[in-house]
């Protein structure tokens, strides 16, 4: 591990020690990756067994195109890495996937229905959130990773059906803030069964507002700070 990109790997602990305080994560479901900075198609990630409020540096392990762990000691759940390997090969712009089951994500998943501008957080998914109508609810292999990835195309974010959400950024901060967002924004849609969203142009206005890099990296230091994640 490279130490000139410490901050890369104090993020993406960060991110999972951010989803522990929030109470996800504690069955040991779900993972957060980081592309590897120089070697881009390998990607790390916490290694299997330790729990997200232990996330640290020296707990991640890198892994390479077929899935060996070649940097680190330990192993993964095949799952993270069907799910996580395709994306990052087909979206280079992509450095960071977070996914894991929540208390409205995944109900919400179950439901087969768009996210529709009804908050302002709910702006931030607006025409950049896929529904993947797929019911291997359990990734068996590399095909059900590549459909997942084929399915988000372009967007940023994924509604897997029957099981939960996957998002994604340019960075850790912005992966994880939109992870945040869409729980937030699922639990709206099951709260408020007549909500009526606003406009198209409303919509895309607040979006491109809302979205700005700076943004996230705002978001993802507060979220850390007030929930004690230093």
């Amino acid at each position: 591990m490279n130490t000139q990109h410490s901050e890369l790997f104090d993020d993406l602990c960060r991110g999972y020690r951010l989803f522990a305080a929030l109470g996800w994560g504690d069955t040991g479901d779900g993972h957060i990756s980081l592309r590897d900075p120089e070697r881009s198609d390998h990607f790390w990630l916490l290694r299997y067994g330790v729990p997200f409020t232990e996330a640290s540096v020296d707990q991640l392990v890198l892994l390479d195109p077929d899935g060996n762990v070649v940097d680190g000691e330990g192993t993964v759940n095949n799952p993270a890495f069907r799910i996580h390997h395709p994306i990052l090969t087909a979206r280079p712009d992509i450095v960071s996937i977070a996914h894991t089951h929540t208390p409205w994500g995944t109900p919400f998943s179950a439901e087969v229905r768009p996210v529709e501008p009804i908050t302002q957080e709910a702006c931030f998914f607006f025409e950049d959130v896929a529904l993947f109508d797929d019911e291997e609810v359990q990734i068996q292999d590399l095909a059900g990773g590549e459909r997942i990835a084929q399915c988000i195309g372009k967007k940023h974010s994924i509604i897997l059906r029957n099981h939960g959400l996957v998002t994604a950024g340019t960075t850790v901060a912005s992966a994880i803030v939109r992870f945040v967002l869409l729980e937030r924004v699922c639990a709206a849609h099951l709260r408020t069964r007549n909500a009526k969203p606003i406009s198209v142009d409303a919509a895309r206005y607040a979006q491109t507002d809302l979205t700005r890099p700076i943004a996230f990296e705002n978001m993802f230091r507060y979220l850390t700070r007030h929930h004690g994640v230093c």
